[in-house]
């Protein structure tokens, strides 16, 4: 039988942003006007995974009682907002066109987003793949140095 595992991400350099962004059917029968919005983030996350330098990490999605999440880490903030801002890259059409079709089809489907700025964290996984920062920074073996939330928050601190 396997040992146990516990692992942690690697040591940044920097801070890491998390952005969550997700959206609501607020009447899912109205599909003309939701539809567009998932294909849109489709063709945004295909054009960042082909284009690194925009500088996304990584992605989780889930689906959940209030619709769908899609979490995502940058390497920082000004990559973010410079994609963002792009107006050659998919998201600024992208966002334009959500925002006529919300005129004429008002209360349809609700979008948010959240930004975080991280510059201390920490993680821990048991027995599990890669996942989210971990995924993102990638991984290793806890060990003496970071055995205990605390010990990885304070490694989070010291490695910028």
């Amino acid at each position: 039988m396997a040992p146990y595992t516990r692992t942690t991400n690697e040591p940044t350099d920097g801070q890491v942003v998390v952005f969550l962004i997700g959206m609501r059917f607020n009447r899912p029968w109205k599909v003309r006007a939701w539809l567009p919005v998932v294909a849109a983030m489709a063709g945004m996350l295909r054009e960042l995974e082909r284009e690194p330098a925009h500088g996304l990490l990584r992605t989780r999605s889930a689906i959940g009682p209030g619709g769908p999440l899609l979490v995502q880490y940058w390497r920082d903030r000004e990559s973010l907002y410079a994609y963002a801002s792009d107006t050659t890259a998919t998201h600024r059409p992208a966002w334009a066109a959500f925002n006529r079709r919300a005129r004429r089809h008002p209360g349809a489907v609700g979008i948010w987003h959240e930004t975080f700025v991280a510059g201390e964290f920490e993680t821990v996984y048991g027995d599990m793949p890669a996942s989210g920062l971990a995924k993102a920074l990638g991984g290793r073996e806890v060990d003496a140095a970071t055995d205990g939330g605390r010990r990885r928050l304070d490694a989070s601190r010291h490695a910028g």
